[in-house]
């Protein structure tokens, strides 16, 4: 009996351990449980916050359990003076606990951020607003993560935060190309010139396409003929940006030319082509309508359509214009006149035709050089 309580004595901390371990799974299995019941419940809600929540405390809570365990057991083991390690229990905890609250906070705001992005709300907030937030939430998280996991470790958090003053005027000479990328892209999610998804172009440089993403160095377009487009941000502070898609209507102008012949049936023509575009269902009444005679040119006489769509659909718009277009060559052929093209006219004289003409003009040149002599 003495020797059986002597071997019990000795392997004690075993026995110690391994009840530890055991109560660590039966939580974890526990917490389990309740974190899958709680999420079937927040599937029925409208609210978002709470699905993003669970969904990110899943992992980080179970490694937590078993992080927090298994160091209690090496603990209830007393083995601070069988090797140098187990005496740093308490700071392995501590990193691991902050690292484990900065995975939760990272995921937390990536799934805040989807569910704007593309989930329930992705109609309510700018797509891009939500993404510059989220980003600028994850990069504060881990910076102050890394400064908690110094402070565990025993630095000075003041003396960092100092050294990287210093560092950060010597990094800002050597990135300065990376610093303005920044500051563009922070520029784009202030000012929002455009967003993911909007089509734009540059009439200073060979910029046009659909913007896919904004990051903090690049802005990804993809082209017309599908080809991706990385344009470093700081691009964007320096030249012009048109924003196609935020146009309110598309513009038609036009100039049409009829014959010289078919002059008196202009104003006949320029007073129906203007009631057809009033009566037209696809044209925008609120905005600028002309329709008028503008020129008499070298073959045609002018008149010009100026008008907008109330579509700004780059397909609808050609689709309407097709419609207009045929409508006034319609209305043109209903007049009996014709669309005028460049013609020259060529007058052919016989022999005594010009014959007569050179007697005229002699007789010209005589009558003029007797008025002289009689001056």
């Amino acid at each position: 009996m003495e020797q059986l309580l002597a071997l019990l004595d000795t392997y004690r901390w075993l026995g110690s351990a391994f009840g530890v371990l055991v109560l660590t799974g039966i939580f974890r299995y526990l917490t389990t449980r309740m974190l899958n019941q709680a999420a079937l419940r927040a599937e029925r809600t409208d609210n978002s916050w709470d699905d993003a929540f669970l969904e990110a405390i899943k992992k980080p809570l179970g490694f937590g359990v078993w992080v927090i365990g298994i160091s209690f057991a090496i603990d209830s083991m007393q083995l601070e003076g069988q090797a140098e390690i187990f005496s740093l229990t308490d700071e392995i905890r501590d990193v691991a606990v902050v690292w484990l609250m900065i995975w939760f906070a990272v995921n937390f705001t990536e799934n805040v951020e989807k569910s704007y992005v593309d989930g329930k709300h992705k109609h309510t907030v700018d797509a891009t607003t939500a993404t510059a937030v989220g980003k600028l939430l994850r990069a504060s998280i881990i910076i102050t993560g890394v400064l908690m996991l110094l402070q565990a470790f025993g630095f000075s958090i003041s003396g960092v935060l100092a050294l990287g003053g210093v560092g950060g005027i010597a990094i800002g000479f050597a990135a300065r190309s990376l610093l303005a990328n920044f500051f563009g892209a922070l520029m784009i999610f202030l000012d929002r010139p455009f967003s993911v998804g909007d089509w734009i172009r540059s009439p200073d440089r060979d910029l046009e396409g659909t913007v896919e993403s904004i990051g903090w160095r690049v802005t990804q377009i993809r082209t017309f003929d599908q080809r991706p487009l990385y344009v470093p941000n700081s691009v964007f502070t320096e030249v012009s940006v048109e924003n196609p898609s935020r146009m309110n209507n598309r513009r038609i102008y036009e100039t049409f030319g009829i014959r010289y012949d078919d002059l008196s049936r202009m104003p006949g023509i320029v007073d129906d082509v203007h009631n057809m575009l009033l009566a037209h269902e696809d044209i925008a009444q609120e905005r600028t309508l002309m329709v008028n005679f503008v020129t008499f040119g070298d073959s045609t006489l002018d008149f010009f359509v100026y008008t907008f769509t109330k579509t700004t659909d780059w397909a609808t718009f050609h689709k309407v214009k097709q419609d207009v277009l045929l409508k006034i060559a319609d209305i043109v052929a209903a007049h009996g006149a014709e669309f005028a093209f460049p013609t020259q006219t060529l007058q052919l004289e016989t022999p005594e035709a010009l014959a007569q003409m050179a007697q005229a003009q002699g007789e010209r040149r005589e009558q003029t050089a007797k008025l002289s002599s009689d001056v």
